[in-house]
């Protein structure tokens, strides 16, 4: 299976970049690693007593960036953080180069029984949500979804398109800005560390592409557990108005808006994703 690395060098800064970050966050963090059949999967945690929260990060992301969302999520719960194997971050860099959704989800159930975790409310977010709806385990009680992958195609229009080609060809902080801004709402900066990150992706790692639709089939399925589903009103790759009929159709359920957000949830934003996770726990306790 290929790498999601161009390079050994490349696959060294990434790691080193990941681990210096989360040991210098300012919460305290356990760590540990999982061998599955999908490689060696790395877990960081945070809050107390047994995983009640599992979050899967989006394309390209891991627990050293979704650390903002790790911060407010353990407030509330114990909170455990995936890096998916084949993505950018702590974990195996190999991943298939067809049926990847089915695969992540059998890992993914691989890692909740490692995990010894029940009731888990699966929080995902992009590549994430459509992980978390592949994944069938019993283990699962709920799921939160933020701007998920999964329903429908992602939309590009011609100037994201553009904006990202010159990103991926020239790898600059400059070029990572100027993509950033169609993930944020209109006026709004993107933050620093994504930025960062983001030119340290392209520069060593390769482009994956969105995830296709999951079939209607297994959405069925999974529409008879709790599934709170939310986007950013200005999201320009999941609009409100094509996501939430797809959710409706399939899933039985309102989209829920975040307003004044974006696809990418930057930290001042993560009480909507914080409410979206009480909601779908409330329900999975009923």
């Amino acid at each position: 299976m290929p790498s999601v690395y161009k390079n050994p060098r490349g696959q060294h800064a990434v790691r080193q970049w990941c681990s210096e970050t989360l040991a210098h966050a300012d919460l305290p963090l356990t760590s540990t690693t999982l061998d599955t059949s999908a490689g060696r999967v790395h877990l960081t945690s945070a809050g107390t007593g047994r995983a009640r929260i599992v979050l899967v990060p989006g394309t390209g992301y891991n627990a050293a960036m979704a650390l903002p969302w790790l911060r407010a999520l353990s407030a509330r719960w114990p909170t455990t953080v995936v890096d998916l194997p084949g993505q950018p971050g702590l974990s195996d860099p190999h991943r298939p180069r067809r049926a990847r959704l089915a695969w992540y989800g059998r890992a993914l159930d691989e890692i909740l029984a490692a995990m010894d975790a029940d009731g888990v409310v699966l929080v995902g977010n992009s590549l994430g949500g459509a992980v978390a709806l592949a994944a069938g385990s019993p283990r699962i009680a709920a799921r939160a979804l933020v701007a998920p992958a999964g329903f429908m195609r992602l939309s590009v229009e011609p100037e994201v398109a553009l904006a990202s080609a010159v990103w991926l060809l020239r790898p600059t902080p400059r070029h990572t800005r100027r993509l950033l801004r169609f993930f944020v709402p209109p006026g709004a900066k993107p933050p620093e560390t994504e930025v960062e990150w983001m030119t340290l992706m392209a520069t060593h790692c390769r482009t994956t592409l969105a995830p296709p639709p999951l079939a209607p089939e297994l959405l069925g399925r999974r529409a008879e557990q709790p599934c709170v589903v939310g986007v950013g009103a200005y999201d320009r790759f999941l609009p409100p108005r094509r996501l939430g009929p797809a959710v409706r159709r399939t899933m039985n359920s309102d989209l829920r808006v975040f307003p004044d957000a974006g696809h990418l949830t930057i930290p001042s934003r993560l009480e909507d994703v914080v409410s979206l996770v009480a909601e779908a726990a409330a329900q999975a306790a009923r």
